[in-house]
């Protein structure tokens, strides 16, 4: 398993949490409510945690294909949901667990 996470200082993040946790649930199960989500992508879960000044996603996957997969999926949504901040990707960092060449 590879859990990867990442920070985005901003203010909206419940806000975020809401919009992308609606959005993926039109196509796989999520869950929110006013200051976490999750989403059972097909890559491999995602959890949402709003801070006061930030939003943090941690995402768990089974190797670096998904991991790759899932941060897409988060970093793409964001970009369209977040550009009057001027969003433009996630910073990611390796939490625990081998990443893997195929």
């Amino acid at each position: 398993m590879i859990v990867t996470t990442a920070r985005f200082a901003t203010p909206h993040a419940a806000k975020y949490i809401a919009q992308l946790c609606k959005h993926f649930a039109h196509k796989v199960p999520a869950e929110w409510d006013e200051g976490q989500g999750q989403a059972a992508l097909p890559s491999g879960p995602v959890s949402l945690r709003a801070e006061a000044d930030a939003l943090v996603v941690r995402i768990t996957a089974e190797d670096a294909k998904a991991m790759i997969q899932s941060r897409f999926v988060v970093d793409s949504h964001l970009v369209t949901f977040a550009h009057r901040e001027g969003f433009t990707g996630l910073c990611w960092q390796i939490e625990a667990g081998p990443i893997e060449a195929d």
